[in-house]
């Protein structure tokens, strides 16, 4: 089957990790009998540099016409003056709107060869296995007043949150869909001791808990939650919260597979359903590391395991994502480590090492 796929590399190691991605997707194609149309454009910094924008309306357009987008990453310090009108973000909030992708899907899987090499102790880290739905196109990021102005008595700022029953419900209804499929515990996280938005959060939570019998609902402030994800990682299954928590509490989630690097992530449109294609768009949840540019060492697998992510939802190609991820596994299983997941007694290997090993074993 051809598959058409946007490709939009961005900034900094951005380019070097898509690079590996897609030298995946190419390998799963040669073994399954697929084609993919690979298309090119910008977002981020290097979009502001060509167009004065962080990505153009033409990118979306393009990305609506794909079954799937794979993203690398945005940012750098060539553009991150706080005062500049445009910033590389901007292309992230932007294709996210425009795109409708409020479900963000961020999985955090401890592999058995990994337990021992992260900071924490490995009996906390053992069997953690866990999905964080966020809700990606609401809350902070997108409430409006957002603004800055200076009055007689210095600067003021306002960010708002804003959430509406509809853009609760549905991410909800993601977190309750995916905790059926896996161990049937959701976890909706808030902070409804403060925030209105988050007793609207669980309220609609509660009443929606009744359409999934099956399903076991706990209520966590979020502040407990951060606690948690250190003290006793295992025990939780799915993690549905909004946008800001969400985005905060994956990356301290990160550090229980020992690397950002390790981890993918899915934004996703629609409710998804097994077997069934959802447009995506993929990438992994790290940034743009400007200081690893050209360095050929970042680690590659965050974005590898996020093009088997779109194999997954926005393909339904089940078998080819699972390869995938058989591949990874079977590459760290041998010992091959890039240096963010370095052990003692490893083979240290760069970026394109890392996706070549890994498509050689798809």
């Amino acid at each position: 089957m051809n598959f058409k796929i946007t490709v939009l590399p961005g900034d900094g190691v951005g380019p070097e990790v898509v690079a590996e991605g897609v030298r995946v997707l190419q390998a799963v194609g040669k073994k399954y009998g697929h084609s993919f149309d690979l298309s090119y454009d910008d977002i981020g910094g290097i979009a502001i540099d060509k167009y004065g924008v962080a990505v153009r309306s033409e990118t979306i357009a393009a990305c609506k016409k794909s079954h799937a987008v794979l993203l690398g990453a945005v940012g750098g310090p060539k553009w991150d003056d706080p005062l500049a009108k445009v910033r590389p973000e901007d292309g992230l909030l932007a294709t996210r709107k425009g795109l409708g992708l409020f479900a963000n899907l961020r999985p955090v899987r401890v592999l058995p060869m990994l337990e021992d090499g992260t900071t924490l102790k490995p009996e906390v880290v053992h069997g953690v296995d866990l999905m964080v739905v966020r809700e990606l196109t609401g809350g902070l990021y997108f409430g409006k007043p957002k603004k800055r102005w200076e009055t007689s008595q210095g600067w003021r700022a306002v960010d708002t949150m804003a959430y509406s029953e509809k853009e609760i419900n549905r991410i909800l209804r993601v977190g309750f869909e995916l905790a059926r499929g896996r161990r049937k515990k959701l976890a909706s996280v808030d902070k409804a001791n403060v925030l209105e938005t988050s007793r609207l959060w669980r309220q609609l939570a509660t009443a929606m808990a009744p359409q999934y019998p099956d399903v076991e609902l706990q209520h966590i402030l979020v502040d407990n939650c951060a606690m948690r994800l250190i003290q006793q990682p295992a025990t939780l299954d799915v993690v549905v919260t909004e946008n800001t928590f969400g985005d905060i509490l994956t990356d301290e989630a990160s550090m229980l597979a020992g690397s950002m690097g390790m981890l993918p992530s899915a934004s996703l449109a629609a409710v998804p359903e097994a077997g069934k294609p959802t447009f995506g768009l993929y990438e992994p949840i790290h940034g743009s590391a400007p200081k690893h540019t050209g360095m050929n060492d970042v680690n590659p697998i965050a974005t590898i395991l996020s093009a088997g992510f779109l194999l997954r939802y926005s393909l339904a190609l089940l078998p080819e994502a699972e390869a995938v991820e058989k591949a990874v596994q079977g590459v760290l299983e041998d010992g091959y480590r890039t240096y963010d997941i370095m052990q003692t007694g490893k083979k240290k290997v760069g970026t394109r090492e890392m996706g070549e090993l890994i498509a050689a074993r798809v």
